[in-house]
């Protein structure tokens, strides 16, 4: 189908719902096509086309809302979908912040043609994919002491968003990716370590090269052998620039609208207090051209903005959707996110942290001795308290100098006390949605 019939389907959705009888109404589809090629053994493994069609609705009568999705275009049913939102609207439980975006929150959207998200080539052959996967596999298996790789894999995607609403939100967007990525296993028996590499892009032209990948994925498994204990105790941890996304994804699930409006954040009081180093923001762009998580608008119409949401340490704003907003008595900050069959939810899109003046090396000779954590394992966080607790592995350091791998350990802190202690690196990923450096955190305590 194309980006017309997507709208027209959604249209059909809104004036569908009103015939039913609902007071208000938005609606979204989703078109995927996609392309997946996955090699093993040096032998074609996996080969997969799929496209698909969502169609989501969500209806309000009064302070009561429903929403229903199906996967067929046909009128009957989408006649059906509106009479069975309707129905069910009616009998759900009120909702006092439940409902469309107000007009003071819509404007004019920014032209989603200038994020560039959409790699004007055509579809690639299987062959293409096939090759890079192939490329990656021999790079990977080139590396001494791999002996085996898991998978090699080659994607390539579309996907197109259109939203209509009842109070005149009218708008889509169309975004292409592709990736590869292989799992590579090293060294024997009982003693495998097994790491991996992945890359994704919105256009070819960006994407590293895939035996380059490969390579990559074959020595970290390599690097990751014979794999020691560290000492127990208090100790200065580098996040690895891998795994570093996940400290400040902490920090936005707890200043996630829906977090903060519950109740159960333990950033829920600390509006306009540091929650960072001083000299450290933490910025949120959905515009930047060819961005992972970039879009014109969000999920509810609401034209999308760079905004600041932590500044020189100190939090400055929350991450909402209209509901959450109107229950804490704001605006919504456009980060509304939404599938075909759930009411939009706050979420977080491209985001950037202030990088540092120094190397990852610099870091870890500033450590002394430590651990660095390249991959983690689980997770037990007390969203309340900021309680830390993770399963990690990666490398020991002792005088500044990596030591030797080691794995199945587990690191323990407070969030809170974490992120203020922060030491940032210099080498973000500006290709990631969430772009952020190795972190140096002091004093975690670390068990065997």
């Amino acid at each position: 189908m194309s980006a017309a019939e997507d709208a027209r389907l959604a249209e059909a959705l809104i004036d569908a719902a009103r015939q039913a009888g609902a007071e208000a109404a938005d609606a979204i589809v989703i078109g995927q096509t996609s392309v997946g090629i996955g090699v093993a053994d040096r032998a074609l493994e996996e080969a997969e086309r799929s496209e698909s069609l969502d169609l989501g609705l969500r209806v309000l009568i009064g302070p009561r809302q429903a929403c229903v999705s199906a996967s067929d275009p046909r009128a009957d049913t989408i006649a059906e979908m509106a009479a069975r939102a309707v129905a069910i609207a009616r009998e759900a439980p009120e909702d006092p912040y439940c409902g469309l975006a107000d007009p003071a929150d819509l404007g004019p959207v920014p032209d989603a043609a200038a994020l560039d998200l959409v790699d004007p080539a055509e579809p690639p052959e299987p062959a293409r994919l096939e090759d890079l996967a192939r490329a990656a596999e021999t790079a990977a298996l080139s590396v001494e002491g791999v002996r085996q790789v898991e998978q090699a894999s080659a994607s390539w995607g579309r996907n197109r968003v259109t939203l209509r609403a009842t109070n005149g939100v009218a708008g889509g967007h169309e975004r292409t990716s592709v990736g590869v990525g292989l799992s590579a296993i090293a060294g024997e028996g009982l003693g495998r370590e097994r790491d991996f590499a992945a890359e994704t892009r919105r256009h070819w032209a960006d994407l590293p090269d895939a035996a380059e990948i490969g390579e990559r994925a074959g020595r970290r498994a390599a690097a990751a052998l014979n794999p020691g204990r560290p000492p127990a105790g208090r100790f200065p941890v580098l996040y690895d620039e891998r795994v570093a996304a996940s400290l400040v994804s902490h920090l936005l699930s707890a200043i996630n609208g829906a977090s903060v409006a519950r109740g159960s954040s333990w950033l829920s009081d600390a509006m306009d207090t540091a929650v960072l180093p001083a000299g450290l923001d933490i910025s949120e762009n959905p515009l930047i051209p060819r961005g992972l998580a970039s879009r014109p608008m969000d999920a509810e119409g609401v034209p999308a903005r760079a905004r600041t949401l932590v500044s020189d340490g100190v939090l400055r704003s929350w991450m909402l959707d209209c509901a959450t907003a109107r229950q804490l008595g704001l605006s919504t900050t456009g980060n509304a996110r939404r599938g075909p069959s759930a009411p939009p939810q706050p979420g977080a899109t491209n985001i950037r942290i202030t990088q540092g003046p120094r190397s990852r090396a610099d870091l870890i000779g500033q450590m002394g001795t430590g651990l660095i954590v390249t991959s983690m394992i689980g997770s037990s966080i007390n969203p309340t308290t900021g309680a830390y607790s993770r399963g990690a592995s990666g490398f020991w350091v002792e005088n500044g100098e990596i030591a030797h791998p080691v794995n199945e350990i587990t690191i323990a802190g407070s969030l809170p006390e974490m992120l203020r202690s922060l030491v940032p690196a210099d080498d973000a990923d500006p290709w990631r949605a969430m772009s952020v450096p190795s972190l140096l955190v002091e004093g975690l305590t670390i068990g065997a």
